[in-house]
């Protein structure tokens, strides 16, 4: 008799237990191997189906980093040119300074896609003796805000951490920050004279038949409830000022095998830029920091590594993932030693390490004997 998969009632298993969390409202998770034999998806702790889309948050960098890319295989842009070759002198003018010296000539591309430019997060960070944009979203209510409003606030109440970094050295310094990404989003659209949704909707949704993936203030299907504890966020102007993507867990992961295998390229050895070479974040000395990902993630051009050092693990070693996390407990992430990929979320706004919680104890499950 051929012996059963395991791997449905494991799966089950431990979705139940993330859900059963305190302060965790539902969970959602999906798997699949990248060659789409295996496939699996449910939902905890929530009556809505598995295929309902939820707000991607910073997964969203993996699609940037991905259309970037296909923007410089067009000639369209170069990962080395200068930021400020391709966007508004108005919108980068003194972005970026640092100790009485202003390094905004001196950002690229690539230092955006790699967060190697030491510029603050917009929306994370706090001025000296104030609150965080997200922070005075939460506390006082919806707001919208406009990417040129989002940077003009980087630029004029926050401090920029380092210098752009010489990525040719391999100590260069890496901080996560937001603000790489919205500029990256606006060299997108200036390249293109095309706006955000269009440039998607060209090189990545239509291509790959992502018809259910889409910004926040696309009509669609209705999304997954974001929480701040046990209160649901009634945020959608600020979410649509995010501009992050919302989709269900089947487009996410047929991006991600898109992804992997290439395919989302004209040159499938595109998708090989992304994975390195990998910098890793240092440990968090700020409020902003504590919240966004550090040590021991890496970061290679718009995509994560995470890896634990063997001294953490000596008798369990974990196999790497790489992927992206996001703010909202959210995670889409490739297994290579296991050959599955994995997404979900638990769409809670003070969550954004459970996936480096969850999923070293998934890998373990389904582990093969060397990584049980």
């Amino acid at each position: 008799m051929r012996r059963s998969d395991p791997r449905p009632a494991i799966l089950e298993a431990e979705l139940q237990r993330l859900a059963s969390r305190r302060a965790i409202p539902h969970a959602i998770l999906a798997v699949e191997s990248l060659d789409g034999a295996f496939r699996w998806s449910a939902v905890a702790g929530a009556s809505f189906p598995s295929h309902t889309p939820f707000f991607l948050a910073s997964i969203t960098k993996l699609y940037i980093a991905a259309t970037v890319l296909r923007l410089h295989e067009r000639g369209l842009l170069h990962l080395d040119g200068r930021l400020s070759d391709y966007l508004p002198a108005d919108l980068t003018r003194g972005l970026h300074r640092f100790r009485g010296h202003d390094y905004t000539g001196q950002i690229t591309i690539r230092h955006c896609l790699c967060h190697a430019t030491g510029l603050p997060d917009s929306l994370e960070e706090r001025p000296r003796g104030g609150r965080s944009l997200l922070e005075l979203t939460f506390e006082e209510g919806d707001r919208a805000w406009t990417l040129a409003e989002a940077i003009a606030h980087a630029r004029d109440n926050l401090t920029p951490h380092f210098p752009p970094q010489n990525l040719d050295d391999p100590r260069a310094r890496v901080r996560y920050s937001d603000t790489n990404f919205q500029l990256l989003m606006a060299v997108m659209e200036a390249v293109t004279a095309k706006p955000l949704e269009a440039v998607y909707r060209e090189l990545l949704f239509e291509p790959l038949g992502l018809r259910d993936t889409r910004l926040p203030e696309t009509p669609g299907e209705a999304a997954a409830p974001v929480y701040s504890g046990s209160r649901v966020l009634q945020l959608p102007n600020a979410l649509a000022s995010s501009r992050d993507l919302i989709a269900p867990a089947a487009d996410i992961l047929a991006f991600l095998r898109a992804l992997i295998q290439g395919t989302v390229f004209e040159r499938p050895e595109t998708a090989l830029l992304m994975r390195g070479p990998w910098r890793r974040f240092g440990f968090p000395r700020d409020a902003a920091a504590l919240r966004a990902p550090s040590w021991p993630i890496e970061y290679g051009l718009g995509m994560m590594r995470f890896r634990l050092p063997r001294w953490l693990t000596p008798f369990r070693p974990l196999p790497e993932l790489i992927g992206h996390s996001g703010s909202t407990g959210t995670w889409l992430f490739y297994c290579p030693a296991l050959e599955l990929m994995f997404a979900g979320a638990v769409n809670e706004v003070s969550s954004s390490a459970i996936p480096y919680r969850f999923l070293p104890r998934l890998l373990h499950a389904l582990g093969r004997p060397e990584f049980r």
